[in-house]
């Protein structure tokens, strides 16, 4: 395949793998600047760590090449990479921005220094619409009201006035730890993706297989999470024995370190959404006829 057509199938693969990313970070109140921030360093990072000569860190300008980026961004992210604790300060939303400036600036806080309750509208006093203006230009005022209500960040009160009810700005509540599982897994399924796909011939692969069908009936769904859940769970214990029986002691010789090394197993099922023609659907299935199942997939 020519170097234009992996290219384009490398850039189309990152855009289905982004989609439930994009998700999340929406529902999370991430704007696509802090999306290319977090990418910028991570383009950096990877880079500097896996294409120096003889195990030593890349050098800038070569960084600069691989990434796109100039030596002065590549320079000023490595050594912000350094700073211990050091954090992006990041974009912020529009509405980020208002509720911060609703909770910081003088004109809408009360003698107290707490954020005031603001008239949707009104000449000469503080007022909602004019935060809108100052803090979120170009964003209708029913457009925000609507979004921060549905955020759960302000409530309506008597008077046609509007109370503020968070300092952050995010669409969806998420739980904390699940955020960590799920970076985790995507990185770790990506890693055994980039594995296979970049390995030399000397290398073995490491197992990817999947199971599926484009026309299961929606009513089994109930059954398949109960199978999923009791086959799952049975082949993850028996897995858990396993690298118990060969983990070495902690006071272990150093020249025998041990390494990470697990399976994962997930659900698979799109958003409602069905192929959006038949060539798609045949893409998605590709068999694999010599293992017992002619849905099970084998990724090469």
């Amino acid at each position: 395949m020519a170097d234009g057509a992996i290219r384009a199938r490398v850039l189309e693969a990152l855009g289905q793998a982004l989609e439930p990313v994009v998700l999340l970070l929406l529902r999370s109140g991430i704007g696509w600047k802090d999306f290319a921030d977090v990418g910028k360093e991570k383009f950096v990072t990877v880079a500097t760590e896996s294409f120096g000569i003889r195990g030593r860190p890349t050098n800038i300008a070569r960084v600069a090449i691989l990434s796109g980026l100039d030596r002065r961004e590549v320079a000023k992210l490595r050594r912000a990479a350094r700073e211990p604790g050091a954090a992006p300060q990041g974009y912020m939303s529009k509405p980020a921005q208002l509720l911060q400036a609703w909770h910081h600036d003088a004109r809408y806080l009360d003698s107290s220094g707490n954020p005031k309750e603001l008239g949707i509208e009104g000449a000469g006093e503080a007022s909602f619409a004019e935060l809108v203006q100052r803090y979120a230009p170009g964003i209708p005022l029913v457009a925000m009201i609507k979004e921060l209500r549905a955020a759960g960040a302000i409530a309506d009160v008597t008077g046609n006035r509007l109370r503020v009810l968070k300092r952050h700005y995010i669409p969806r509540e998420l739980n904390e730890d699940l955020i960590r599982l799920w970076g985790s897994v995507l990185r770790d399924l990506a890693t055994t993706f980039e594995h296979n796909v970049s390995r030399d011939e000397s290398e073995p692969s490491r197992f990817e297989r999947r199971a599926i069908s484009l026309r299961v009936d929606a009513k089994a769904l109930p059954q398949f999470r109960q199978m999923l859940e009791r086959e799952g769970q049975a082949f993850l214990e028996r897995i858990d024995e396993w690298l118990a029986a060969h983990e070495v002691g902690s006071s272990a010789d150093e020249s025998r370190p041990g390494i990470r090394l697990g399976v994962g197993v997930y659900h698979v099922q799109d958003k409602d959404r069905p192929p959006k023609n038949r060539a798609e659907g045949s893409r998605e299935k590709k068999v694999n006829r010599s293992t017992p199942s002619a849905h099970m997939e084998e990724e090469k």
